[in-house]
């Protein structure tokens, strides 16, 4: 059931999005050569515990995980796609990472994704990256009242595709509320014009996810819960929260003005 939230709820949405934003602006700050994904774990926990908020993340167990997931951030390198656990392996120069963290305030979610490169940026990498963010903000421009669900996945994979990326299937955004997941589903592909109309008072999480070789195959770690890309090309993922309004989208995860 897709559930409308009002004003007041938007608003407090978009407090729980700044304690994601503030967690993800922490993490890549600290990420360098040498640190390890559980310190940047670590990094965001103190965020949340700071602002009083929880993790949506952290124990979240879906009906594909063999386990609950035992961090509060997602941490993605190179060739992870999404939803990397966090270890002790230590970044090195080059290496792509994802970080996907989620908050939970007062008993609404925000959900926000970022990808970014440690020391010395391949182009490929960098434009990847680039990439990925323009996708996202393709897909928050078409998040507007009258138009669809389908829309948002057209204007998504129109940018991937004609950058010659591959889209990873079954994996994409979502709504979002009092529930880290919601309905509908916000696929990264799609036909225009098709799908549940966009109203104000929808929340949604758009989150691109983009594999560098441009294929679109990928398969599960034996850890149950990072996906990799079938080839070993690396991978980039971007995301917002984003709420439906009369006056246009809201980014509810806007870590500064330009987001």
């Amino acid at each position: 059931m897709v559930e409308l939230k009002t004003d007041t709820s938007i608003d407090a949405m978009y407090a729980a999005g700044q304690v994601v934003g503030r967690a993800l602006t922490a993490v890549r700050e600290a990420a360098d050569i040498g640190v390890s994904l559980l310190e940047l774990d670590e990094v965001a926990r103190d965020v949340l515990r700071e602002a009083g908020a929880s993790s949506p993340f952290l124990g979240y167990r879906p009906s594909f995980a063999p386990t609950p997931f035992p961090a509060v951030v997602c941490a993605s390198v190179n060739d992870a796609i999404v939803h990397g656990i966090p270890t002790g392996y230590r970044l090195r120069d080059g290496d792509l990472v994802s970080i996907d963290c989620g908050a939970e305030l007062d008993g609404w979610v925000g959900d926000s994704a970022i990808s970014f490169t440690v020391g010395r940026a391949r182009p490929a990498d960098t434009r990847l990256v680039e990439t990925a963010e323009r996708a996202l903000a393709a897909g928050i421009e078409a998040a507007v009242v009258g138009n669809r669900i389908g829309d948002i996945a057209h204007a998504i994979g129109r940018v991937c595709r004609e950058a010659g990326y591959g889209i990873p299937q079954d994996f994409g955004g979502h709504g979002i509320g009092r529930r880290m997941h919601e309905d509908p589903g916000v696929p990264n592909e799609g036909r225009p014009g098709r799908g549940l109309p966009l109203r104000q008072g929808l929340v949604i999480a758009i989150e691109p996810m983009l594999i560098g070789s441009g294929r679109d195959g990928y398969h599960p770690a034996p850890d149950g819960w990072t996906l990799r890309t079938d080839d070993g090309s690396r991978a980039a993922h971007a995301e917002h929260t984003v709420a439906i309004t009369e006056a246009g989208p809201r980014i509810l995860t806007a870590r500064n003005p330009q987001d």
